[in-house]
């Protein structure tokens, strides 16, 4: 069974999918990166409802869901708020949540509000430190060709991060540490078109290595120990997200495990797609055997 359709929020309408809404397992919510991506590169995920329902949304300002353009939306407690009404509208009063890159600050966000009828919580490459990740940066940017350091601090430094040679270094970069497998011209052109860059910069800033958005400041380190769930944390071993904060994290975290995807970086889901499926498919039905 599949439905989509828009669930009102602060500041404008939510698009979402629902597969599988009669499966007997937990229901499980995918909260995408960005901020101001989309769901788009995730859609694979829709394979995990052979055994659950499998719910998929567009936070506001992206993908299908409304573009306001009021700048004071761009914050966390508002993107807190929303996933609260997601979950109110679609009745998932007990839910799995997964999230992905900046959907694992949402979903570390929203859980430590303590909401009722989370079960477990998977944090898929995660950035639950916003100084930490740029430190991580800034040791992986010293893993690029000399040139590619160069051209990155320099146009950081001079505010010229729309340069073309800026966007270059950015795909060497994207190479080693976002996603190591050629995709498809046509399928990176059309999940371009979802992003919105205004709420990126807004909450991030222009560069993904220097954080000067409203997160710049975000640090829930000292506050994993209150998230007493299940919980799954996962990376690529090339993950710009890298392991050895992801195990830090984990570390932290009271009921929880780790994993490593050895050929990937931060998108496993499109570049083990199997072995993310079979992992993340595995911990939801190892919960759902413990709630039974």
């Amino acid at each position: 069974m599949y439905e989509e359709g828009y669930v009102d929020v602060p500041g404008g309408q939510v698009w979402y999918e629902f597969y599988n809404k009669n499966a007997s397992g937990t229901p499980v919510i995918i909260l995408h990166g960005g901020p101001g991506s989309s769901s788009y590169s995730l859609k694979g995920l829709k394979e995990l409802s052979v055994d659950r329902p499998v719910i998929i949304y567009d936070q506001l300002g992206c993908g299908k869901s409304s573009r306001p353009t009021d700048p004071s939306l761009w914050n966390i407690d508002r993107f807190v708020e929303e996933l609260a009404q997601v979950r109110q509208a679609l009745k998932l009063d007990e839910v799995c949540i997964l999230g992905h890159s900046w959907g694992t600050t949402l979903a570390a966000a929203y859980c430590l509000t303590k909401p009722s009828g989370v079960k477990s919580v998977i944090f898929s490459s995660p950035c639950l430190s916003a100084p930490l990740w740029e430190q991580d940066q800034k040791r992986n940017i010293e893993k690029l060709p000399i040139e590619v350091q160069e051209t990155i601090k320099r146009c950081e430094k001079n505010g010229t991060t729309d340069s073309q040679e800026f966007k270059e270094a950015i795909k060497e970069f994207n190479k080693e540490f976002v996603c190591r497998i050629e995709r498809d011209p046509e399928w990176v052109k059309e999940g371009a078109s979802y992003r919105n860059s205004e709420v990126y910069e807004i909450m991030w800033g222009p560069s993904e290595f220097s954080v000067m958005g409203n997160l710049k400041t975000f640090d829930c380190t000292s506050q994993l120990k209150e998230i007493d769930c299940p919980t799954l944390y996962t990376c690529g071993r090339f993950d710009e997200a890298t392991p050895e904060s992801t195990e830090y994290f984990s570390s932290l975290t009271p009921n929880s495990h780790f994993h490593i995807f050895e050929d990937s970086a931060h998108m496993p889901y499109l570049e083990e797609p199997e072995e993310y499926l079979k992992v993340i498919g595995e911990f939801l039905k190892s919960v759902d055997e413990k709630i039974s």
